[in-house]
């Protein structure tokens, strides 16, 4: 599993001494790069944030010797070997623990706005296998387009029947309900089961959810690169998504683009390339499970 690890004497995040923020300089790219991902931190790190109380959106993991601290919306270890097992629990994917030049691309898909052939062919062109974190709806109203995606090769994952905020779900029958009526549309749609991978919409959860999830069979995948590309009326230059997705790619890293960006849609032939040109190839989140290098 890939953290977001705050140190207590600078503020500062990063893997393998590698520094890849400094707070509070860089807070507001502090908050973009952590949602949805596990904060591993000391108390006096903590304690250092507005208040004294974690972000949310995030699994707050830390680390105290002082038995009696307590925090809200907090997991309170006592020794790293205690934080690390503490991670394993939750099934949840951020991206790749590996030093391989290897990348997991994603999409979300609430609707379609006719992006998808470009993807799609681009895909084909570069013989990569994606998965596709599909809105219930979507299924619903394009049956069709998700036997194509499938039939190109590409898995469907769940991404909730309705994209409501999740983390405001707290019984497990609505929570199953989300996640079940899309298996149901999409076997209808395929006469297949659908792989049990789901991704929270916009990264909102709950340790909750994350758990319920698990109990589900379900493995909850987050990303570790994404970029601002799901605004139809303020889409990103293409110079804007090459700075962004090319300046911060990571070996290991699961990519987040939405499958209605036009940007992405003109972009991605191009952008395959250019990663290829820096030496990195792509897999499956089907490989990455099997693996369990996450």
């Amino acid at each position: 599993m890939n953290l977001i690890v705050a140190v207590d004497s600078n503020w500062a995040i990063g893997k393998e001494n590698k520094l890849l923020v400094s707070i509070p300089q860089d807070m507001k790219f502090f908050r973009e790069t952590t949602k949805g991902k596990v904060v591993a931190m000391g108390r006096k790190t903590l304690e250092s944030f507005p208040g004294g109380q974690p972000l949310k959106n995030r699994v707050n993991v830390v680390l105290t010797t002082d038995k009696n601290y307590k925090v809200k919306d907090t997991v309170i270890v006592h020794s790293v070997e205690e934080m690390v097992e503490e991670l394993k629990k939750y099934n949840a994917w951020y991206a790749a623990d590996s030093d391989e030049k290897k990348i997991y691309l994603t999409f979300d898909a609430g609707y379609d706005n006719g992006n998808m052939p470009a993807i799609l062919n681009a895909l084909h062109k570069h013989q990569v296998h994606a998965t596709f974190f599909v809105v219930g709806t979507l299924i619903r109203d394009k049956p069709g387009l998700i036997r194509e995606i499938v039939d190109a090769g590409h898995t469907i994952g769940n991404h909730t029947m309705t994209h409501p905020d999740m983390s405001g779900i707290s019984t497990k029958e609505a929570f199953q309900k989300q996640l079940e009526d899309v298996e149901v549309l999409y076997k209808e749609a395929t006469g297949k089961e659908m792989t049990k991978f789901y991704r929270p919409p916009q990264g909102i959860y709950s340790v909750e959810n994350l758990e319920m999830a698990k109990e589900m069979g379900y493995h909850t995948f987050f990303w570790s690169l994404a970029y601002v590309d799901w605004y139809q009326d303020k889409q990103p230059s293409k110079e804007e998504a090459f700075e962004k997705l090319l300046g911060r790619i990571h070996p290991g890293a699961i990519v987040l683009l939405h499958s209605t960006s036009s940007t992405n849609a003109s972009i991605l032939d191009e952008l395959l390339t250019k990663w290829e040109e820096m030496r990195y190839t792509f897999g499956t989140l089907e490989e990455l499970v099997a693996s369990g290098s996450a």
